[in-house]
């Protein structure tokens, strides 16, 4: 009896190696932030979702294959049940870098001791204001003080890294990109700067004019604080600046105004099992249909992802000016 040999690395056609996945494990959250998702959403039925089964299942295919950092995202990955125990299971991957987490920090002061013994190295905690009422509207349902104290009980965990990240939008927040960096600074933390991405239709919000970019974002941040171009990468998108004597580094992702794609080492696996090879565009196989045939075989699955590296596009096709073409949100896609 023969067995496939495959390769240890995913690379696509433009000679970019894969080994970064971000999944979302649910499209639910407990937020309604403007820029991802409608006020009134509805989300997918539970058996148009990957099971924690499934996903355990094609992050441990994943990691066979070369990938060495996974991100966990949703919606809000930790309302989901059962999240717990998936992120203990897939930390324990031998091969596996690091396991990471994007949360919007609403459930972290219950759950950030339980996350650092599931091997979760870092994590990222979204947080666009530190004005009460702006969070509010920014959110439609989220509290502020709920997400200041999980930040707070993730910083007395120990992970490795925590890093805010925080969508500036003009004449929404813009006007708080110092204090936020100070915010970063007092609790020695990080924070990342994002444009906004156009995925989906968000009613009466208007991306074009709510467009604030990276480099004004960084004359702002050049009247108070010093920054210092940093060799420091995560294997994500941001270009990161050091900010002397102090712990905190700032960095900035930048789709619209500093195209990143060329050195993109990214796939997405989406709640409803879509792998994603580029958030800007629709290019994609249905890993969800795969698994569930009846003659399915971990053999089967890695073919196909390592096929679908030939259709990962050479960049996205963001245009803010325009309505999305693509109209997936946010929150099914994972960021």
């Amino acid at each position: 009896m023969t067995t496939t040999r495959f390769p240890k690395r995913l690379i696509d056609r433009f000679g970019r190696t894969v080994d970064y996945l971000r999944i979302s494990i649910t499209d639910r959250c407990d937020f309604r932030c403007v820029y991802c998702m409608a006020e009134e959403m509805t989300f997918l039925p539970r058996d148009e979702i990957l099971s924690l089964e499934e996903i355990y299942l094609l992050a441990s295919i994943f990691v066979e294959l070369g990938v060495t950092k996974i991100r966990i995202t949703g919606g809000e990955p930790l309302v989901r049940k059962g999240a717990l125990e998936l992120l203990q299971k897939i930390g324990a991957l031998a091969g596996l870098r690091e396991l990471v987490m994007t949360t919007n920090g609403s459930q972290l002061l219950a759950t950030a001791p339980i996350l650092k013994v599931a091997n979760v190295k870092r994590i990222n905690i979204s947080l666009d204001t530190l004005d009460s009422q702006k969070f509010k509207s920014i959110t439609r349902t989220g509290n502020l003080q709920q997400v200041l104290d999980g930040i707070d009980a993730a910083r007395h965990t120990g992970f490795e890294r925590i890093k805010l990240n925080a969508v500036i939008l003009k004449n929404r927040n813009h006007d708080e990109v110092i204090d936020l960096v100070q915010f970063a600074i007092d609790k020695q933390i990080d924070i990342s700067f994002i444009e906004e991405m156009p995925l989906g239709v968000v009613g009466k919000h208007d991306r074009a004019e709510a467009y604030y970019s990276s480099d004004v974002i960084r004359a702002d941040l050049a009247k108070r604080f010093t920054l210092i171009p940093s060799p420091q990468k995560t294997g994500g998108p941001s270009d990161y600046y050091h900010i002397p004597n102090t712990q905190t580094q700032v960095g900035f992702i930048s789709p619209h105004s500093h195209n990143f794609c060329s050195t993109c080492n990214r796939v997405r696996l989406t709640v409803e099992g879509r792998l994603l090879l580029c958030l800007g565009n629709e290019h994609s196989i249905d890993l969800k249909t795969m698994i569930r045939l009846p003659n399915a075989t971990s053999d089967t699955i890695k073919q196909a992802i390592i096929d679908a590296m030939a259709i990962k596009p050479e960049k996205h096709e963001f245009n803010i000016k325009e309505q999305p073409v693509i109209l997936r949100y946010m929150n099914m896609t994972g960021g």
